[in-house]
Parts: C-alpha cells; sequence; structure tokens
C-alpha cells in the first residue's frame, strides 16, 4: 500500500511518535487528533471550548490543504470531548465549518486529553488535488 507522510508548518508539530497526517493510495487522508495547539509556539491556546474548537478546525484545515483535500470532502469525524457539557457549545462552532453535507461524526466524552485540552478532533477525508 502507497502512502505518503503530509507536514505542515501551518498545524502544530507532532508531540510524540505519530505525523499529522497519511494519505493512502493517494486517495484518502487520516488525521491525527488535534487539541487546540497554536502552531507557531505549540502552546495550547486559553479559552473557553468554542475558542479551543476552533483552533483545532484550524489546524486540521491546514492539514487537510497540504494534503489536496479541504473541509467539504471530509467523509467522517471523531470529536473527543473532556466534558459532554460543553457539547451545544462545540457543536456551534463545528456548524460553521462544516454547513453543507456534514460528515458523518461520533463524539465521545474522555477522561483527559492531552495538555489538558477540552476538546481534540480527528478526521478522514477524500483527497481532491494532488
Amino acid at each position: 500500500m502507497k502512502r505518503e507522510v503530509i507536514r505542515t508548518s501551518r498545524a502544530p508539530a507532532p508531540i510524540g511518535p505519530y505525523n499529522q497526517a497519511l494519505v493512502a493510495e493517494g486517495r484518502v487522508v487520516y488525521t491525527a487528533g488535534q487539541i487546540a495547539l497554536v502552531p507557531s509556539t505549540g502552546d495550547i491556546i486559553s479559552g473557553d471550548i468554542k475558542a479551543q474548537t476552533k483552533q483545532v478546525l484550524q489546524n486540521l484545515t491546514a492539514i487537510l490543504e497540504a494534503a489536496g483535500s479541504d473541509l467539504a470532502h471530509v467523509v467522517k469525524t471523531t470529536v473527543f470531548l473532556k466534558d459532554l457539557r460543553e457539547f451545544a457549545a462545540m457543536n456551534e462552532v463545528y456548524g460553521e465549518y462544516f454547513q453543507v453535507d456534514s460528515p458523518a461524526r461520533s463524539t465521545v466524552e474522555v477522561a483527559r486529553l492531552p495538555k489538558d485540552a477540552r476538546v481534540e478532533i480527528e478526521l478522514v477525508g477524500l483527497v481532491v488535488n494532488e
């Protein structure tokens, strides 16, 4: 199987032994889970769930673009929340990024996320240009 490693300075560098994303067979992009890290510093942003969700989706957008895709070609997302009571606020921001034909999604509450983030999102998308 052919796979391509995706790296961009417009998204946070990995903080462990993983890549920002991989493209399989030139057609499907799989991202690592992203938390609200600022790409230039690697620090998590301060702020509420809305601010963190926005940063996460900006990071994912940059990774998708580096892979030859975009949010319109995302087919599946998985959202990890530190507190499921923040679902509505996260969902409000999420809906700004996925307005038409939203991807399939799973959302789960987790005990803890890296760097005590409030939200982590990973996704699967289709490559549209190489």
